[in-house]
């Protein structure tokens, strides 16, 4: 039976590029005055949460959000979660309110039409580059400075379809607690069943997301980042296994 689920696989593939696609051509001029200046990127992050709402809509993912903490408007956070999916970037703009900027992938600019917004409005990073990385910490401080908060999938890329959650990397942390912002970890649930990157997979469902109680950097030094590394990985990990036995 398995067989006749593929060609409606790659139907359901091919409808995903299109309401990523689509909706940006329509909203080009307005997404490309919102990135003139860097001070109205709030504008074009609310057109970036109507775009992903759009998406996920369209894909027939039906978003569930539960909170432990709310963030408050005016500060500025550092938000996790784990990455298995192509929808984990519109599924963090949907939970997040406060306007954020991504660190991502420097090979995702490549991508047409997405990739020219990609790489205007996210902070890029080529993981194999020194520098590149020591650049981040930079930007990412200007981009504080403005109000904003950042977002990092601590994982450094998505793991092996077998592994549930892979070990983090230390940058979100370091960069935390280097700009002594709190981490709001989420766990987003069921993003691999929904629409993971093996091809034939994925389908219409519910998205569960669980956003955990805050952890501080208050006062702390790179030395703690290994240690506040382990605290939050713990935490999305914990809930993944608990939700999979549910």
């Amino acid at each position: 039976m398995k067989i006749f689920k593929y060609p409606l696989w790659i139907l359901y593939r091919i409808w995903f590029y299109i309401l990523v696609i689509v909706p940006i051509i329509i909203l080009f001029p307005i997404l490309v005055i919102s990135i003139l200046k860097e001070e109205w990127y709030p504008y074009f992050f609310k057109m970036a949460r109507l775009w992903a709402k759009i998406i996920l809509i369209g894909m027939g993912f039906r978003w569930i959000i539960k909170k432990e903490q709310i963030p408050e408007p005016t500060k500025s956070y550092m938000f996790i979660a784990n990455h298995t999916s192509m929808a984990d970037i519109m599924l963090m703009l949907v939970t997040a309110k406060n306007p954020f900027v991504f660190v991502g992938k420097a090979e995702l600019a490549k991508f047409p039409i997405f990739g020219f917004f990609y790489k205007r409005t996210c902070i890029l990073v080529d993981r194999s580059s020194e520098k590149s990385r020591k650049a981040v910490f930079f930007r990412a401080q200007k981009r504080l400075n403005q109000g904003l908060s950042i977002c990092i999938f601590p994982e450094g890329g998505v793991p092996h379809e077998g592994v549930i959650l892979d070990e983090f990397k230390d940058g979100a942390f370091r960069l935390a607690i280097s700009h002594q912002i709190p981490i709001i970890p989420m766990t987003f649930v069921d993003n691999k069943n929904r629409f993971s990157y093996v091809f034939f997979s994925g389908g219409p469902g519910k998205m569960r997301v669980k956003v955990h109680q805050f952890l501080s950097t208050e006062g702390m030094t790179s030395k703690d980042a290994k240690e506040l590394n382990e605290q939050a990985r713990t935490l999305i990990l914990e809930q993944l296994l608990t939700e999979y036995k549910n």
